[in-house]
């Protein structure tokens, strides 16, 4: 039999589908070996104010995994390393609270910590391991951008999502013989606007690796009307730039976040196109829709395969490393390595050409 342990668990970052499976399936296979798992609130926030920490049970996961959003909360504020501080006054200063949460992990007797998150928590999750915290991290986002694994889990979902939303829109732009723009996330990888884009029959996609030509769009557009397609359907990803151009942003990083925040591309395509051909376009963006509800079954199978494997590892004594899909299985890779690469969408690779062949214009 193993040693008993006393493990912990947190979610930081967006929230994405599959989170909720993630805590199950670790609750569930510490429970197994007669470990003691507990949950801490609102990412690494817990681990200051340890009045936010819970203790798990199968009773209090059982039947989480179809559920969306996160039974512990999140944040994409709480990096301890920099957090906000704020005095009665009002008055607030970034300072280095790492120390603190190192003290309270090892005053609570905690053996391991599972951290579950994107570029950014995973990022704060390795410096805590060199510090001398036994980390197992699990990669979450909906972007599908993170480093070392094949897909992340919420990705799915997200496209999903999209989809539907795409294909609900090709009647009412039909009947209107309008040009629908649907901005939808990713941040700095199109994934989500260019699976979403193909199968929802869109007309143009565009992503952040790909820089457009707003003349190239219209030239597709009114090629379409000339073959007698009057409407079409505009995908483009929140990152995404005009040749020449920069990212469209709607708000600085502040109050600990850690990016800024992305919007405003759809509305800008919609006005240029209006502008530059007269017909009637309108922009709409998903925003956090692309997070809500219950997981896919890929995105639940794939976040409890997730899970289990992160208490393996524990068990293990794998720490520093991440679980990732390397398919068919599930593998450990250095969390160092996991955020030394910048995934992206690959502008030569098989899913691009598909989209060129079936005749979507990327804007170039």
């Amino acid at each position: 039999m193993s040693k008993r342990m006393k493990i912990c668990i947190n979610t930081g970052g967006g929230d994405a589908p599959g989170l909720n499976a993630v805590i199950e399936a670790v609750t569930m296979a510490a429970y197994n070996r007669q470990w003691e798992v507990y949950g801490i609130k609102s990412g690494y926030t817990g681990l200051l104010n340890t009045d936010e920490i819970i203790r798990l049970t199968p009773e209090k996961v059982d039947g989480i995994a179809s559920v969306g959003g996160t039974i512990l909360g999140t944040t994409n504020k709480g990096n301890p390393f920099m957090m906000q501080v704020c005095n009665a006054a009002g008055e607030c200063e970034q300072r280095d609270l790492s120390d603190k949460v190192m003290d309270n992990f090892r005053r609570l007797r905690f053996d391991a910590l599972v951290a579950v998150g994107g570029d950014g928590s995973l990022e704060i999750a390795h410096r805590f391991a060199e510090k001398g915290m036994p980390v197992v991290g699990v990669p979450k986002t909906i972007d599908n951008d993170m480093g070392g694994t094949v897909i992340t889990f919420g990705f799915d979902t997200a496209v999903n999502i999209a989809t539907e939303a795409i294909d609900r829109l090709h009647s009412t732009a039909k009947s209107h013989d309008r040009v629908m723009v649907v901005e939808v996330m990713g941040r700095n990888a199109g994934f989500i606007a260019l699976n979403s884009g193909i199968s929802g029959n869109a007309d143009v996609i565009l992503i952040p690796e790909i820089p457009f030509d707003l003349e190239k769009i219209c030239d597709k557009l009114m090629e379409n009307e000339l073959n007698g397609r009057k409407y079409a359907i505009v995908v483009v990803a929140e990152g995404a730039v005009p040749k020449g151009g920069d990212v469209i942003i709607k708000g600085e990083a502040e109050g600990g976040r850690q990016h800024v925040v992305l919007g405003g591309i759809a509305e800008y395509v919609a006005k240029e196109i209006s502008k530059r051909t007269g017909k009637d376009s309108r922009s709409m963006v998903l925003g956090h829709l692309q997070r809500g509800g219950s997981p896919t079954t890929f995105d639940r199978l794939l976040s409890l395969r997730f899970g289990a494997a992160a208490v393996r590892a524990i068990e293990a004594g794998k720490f520093d490393h991440m679980v990732a899909l390397k398919s068919p299985d599930i593998a450990l890779v250095p969390l160092a390595e996991a955020l030394g690469i910048q995934k992206r969408v690959d502008v030569n690779g098989d899913t691009v050409l598909t989209a060129r062949d079936i005749g979507i214009c990327f804007g170039d």
